[in-house]
């Protein structure tokens, strides 16, 4: 799944090519593109034209096209294999295209949402006062977000009766990161992905969000992470980020920091990958994590 880097990457992509265009023509080739859009595809495309789209937004890994002269905004679920493109109006239909936005200018470029397994989409929904779409107005700020609430996330740890890796991935609590960048920071941290919140002092959690920023930023600044040709910039260009994962899909492989292989354990149906020596297990959880 996309994380923060790879959405923040496409949310850039389409500020600098579709933001200020008026949208002329939509068409909806699949209707699981538009799904979560419940009055139909018909609705969605006609609620569309003549309505100019402003700056891409982004929470998290949420991602919106506000409609500039509305209240409402279209959201971007990108799912296992989403992406949105932007495509010469010439060039051939991709074979997973579901969607296609075209616009009222001779810029000769159109907007496509192109998804092989279709568990993502697009949908049009009501904003909140703070201009987020009302369906994720439940979602906390992502750790780049200068509005981000440092001390409120330090006494939510300690507050959750949960374990850290968990944590990181709640959404609700701090948004943007995945499975792939919370065994990153973890590693980085030394910290065991199932060593409880409540043990956690400031002065390490303090740490820890300190390497969840940095591990987000040097994704971002590779382009994101690309494991296959799924994920993609709007240009349908890929990150490069796996080539510095220190400890993500690197099981058997000697840490880059004291040398023991890498681990990998199953994990709330995905994997966890930590180092044995550098991230010691709690006690309460090493019977399981041998």
């Amino acid at each position: 799944m996309p994380e923060l880097p790879e959405v923040e990457v496409v949310r850039r992509g389409l500020e600098r090519w579709v933001a200020g265009r008026t949208v002329a023509e939509t068409q909806v080739l699949h209707p699981r593109a538009v799904r979560r859009h419940i009055a139909g595809g018909e609705d969605f495309a006609a609620r569309l034209t003549g309505h100019r789209v402003g700056v891409a937004r982004r929470r998290g890994k949420y991602l919106w096209l506000p409609l500039a002269d509305t209240d409402a905004s279209i959201l971007g679920h990108l799912g296992m294999s989403g992406q949105l493109l932007v495509q010469p109006e010439s060039a051939p239909d991709e074979k997973h295209l579901r969607i296609r936005i075209r616009f009222d200018d001779d810029l000769g470029t159109e907007l496509r949402f192109v998804d092989q397994r279709t568990f993502g989409g697009l949908s049009l929904h009501e904003n909140t006062p703070e201009g987020l779409p009302d369906v994720i107005a439940h979602i906390a700020r992502d750790p780049l977000d200068p509005a981000f609430d440092e001390a409120a996330f330090h006494a939510a740890l300690r507050l959750r009766r949960t374990t850290i890796k968990r944590a990181l991935l709640d959404q609700s609590l701090i948004s943007g990161v995945g499975n792939i960048y919370a065994d990153e920071a973890l590693w980085r941290a030394k910290l065991h992905y199932d060593r409880p919140t409540i043990t956690l002092p400031r002065p390490r959690s303090v740490e820890l969000l300190g390497h969840v920023r940095d591990v987000l930023n040097a994704a971002l600044a590779d382009g994101g992470t690309s494991f296959d040709s799924l994920y993609v910039n709007v240009n349908g260009e890929s990150g490069y980020f796996d080539r510095s994962l220190d400890v993500y899909g690197r099981e058997g492989k000697p840490c880059r920091r004291c040398g023991t292989l890498i681990r990998r354990r199953p994990w709330m149906n995905r994997s966890s990958y930590f180092c044995p020596r550098c991230q010691r297990p709690p006690r309460v959880a090493r019977s399981t994590a041998r």
